[in-house]
């Protein structure tokens, strides 16, 4: 919800650096991709180095700025695709619980806790896949969206307090689940 805001006021340079992507001649899926392996990477650092969650979190920054240049690459180049669409999709869930594995594997905090951030982030995503296919957009609507859930993980990364982080997202996972589910009621319901 917030970072909409900001989304729109970057969105030339977001635009510009998907130019100059597209300019290498490789797909917006590869880009979609590329960022998955840096998600990957992600929790494995958390895994294999969690004595230094920072590397874990530049990792998650990395994955987050190609989440959201491998659309600008296929805006530009005008290979916007349905196909594109799932795959990303699909790759944003699988980051997710690479990354949320990582840090249950670390004993960071109560994996019962992870997995609750973990379940609430993915219902979230849910959510929105299924209002989306009953005709009910919730773009926007929550506090936690995918990209406030993971700036949450970055920052309490690096301060190197990832129980908080943790329990952020859960808080805001959960808000963003009644949220949404809210939503999707009180829309069906004017159907």
């Amino acid at each position: 919800m917030v970072l909409n805001r900001i989304r729109n006021q970057v969105g030339p340079i977001v635009d510009s650096i998907g130019k100059t992507l597209g300019g290498t001649g490789l797909s917006p899926n590869f880009w979609t991709y590329f960022g998955f392996v840096f998600a990957l990477l992600a929790g494995i650092l958390y895994a294999w180095i969690p004595a230094k969650p920072y590397l874990a979190a530049t990792a998650i920054l990395v994955s987050g700025i190609f989440d959201i240049v491998d659309g600008a690459v296929a805006r530009v180049t005008n290979k916007i695709s349905k196909s594109g669409a799932f795959t990303d999709s699909t790759l944003d869930r699988l980051a997710e619980v690479a990354i949320y594995a990582g840090i249950i594997y670390a004993s960071y905090t109560n994996p019962i806790l992870v997995l609750l951030a973990l379940s609430f982030s993915l219902l979230v995503s849910y959510e929105r896949a299924k209002g989306d296919s009953l005709g009910v957009s919730l773009s926007g609507i929550g506090i936690g969206e995918r990209a406030e859930r993971l700036i949450v993980l970055i920052v309490f990364s690096f301060i190197g307090i990832i129980w908080v982080g943790v329990l952020i997202v859960f808080v805001i996972a959960f808000i963003t689940f009644l949220q949404r589910y809210y939503a999707i009621m009180r829309k069906l319901k004017n159907l």
